[in-house]
């Protein structure tokens, strides 16, 4: 497997578990039946699981990109430095901006988000 599509696996392992915590939270605050059913006035989670779970919105969003990236790259067999460089520059910036959405910490999120399209617009330049 080359290192952009194990970047790639990481990206979608890293989206596969973020939903586990603020699903947990919601069963703690509103029980297991609540967390399952639809009921009418449900209980808020708590303000980092609502930010964990905008964030994993997010990284679901900009996995459809990035991953569409990669897998055009390896049919195309187009791998050097600065893929490989650039793929797992966009893992680190995906963890990065879940933690620190996360823990509501503004500028940190959106320097790790910008540099998550960053990485993705220098794929597309290698692409091109």
């Amino acid at each position: 497997m080359t290192p952009e599509l194990t970047s790639l696996a990481w990206v979608v392992a890293l989206s596969a578990v973020m939903w586990l915590p603020y699903v947990l939270n919601v069963i703690m605050v509103r029980g297991l039946v609540d967390a399952v059913g639809y009921p009418d006035d449900p209980k808020p989670m708590a303000a980092w699981a609502e930010r964990m779970k905008a964030a994993h919105y997010n990284a679901v969003e900009n996995l459809v990109l990035f991953a569409t990236l990669v897998l055009i790259a390896h049919a195309a067999g187009i791998s050097n430095q600065t893929t490989v460089l650039v793929c797992q520059l966009y893992f680190w910036a995906r963890f990065v901006h879940l933690v620190a959405y996360t823990l509501g910490i503004p500028w940190v999120r959106t320097l790790a988000f910008a540099t998550g399209w960053i990485a993705c617009v220098a794929l597309l330049i290698e692409l091109l």
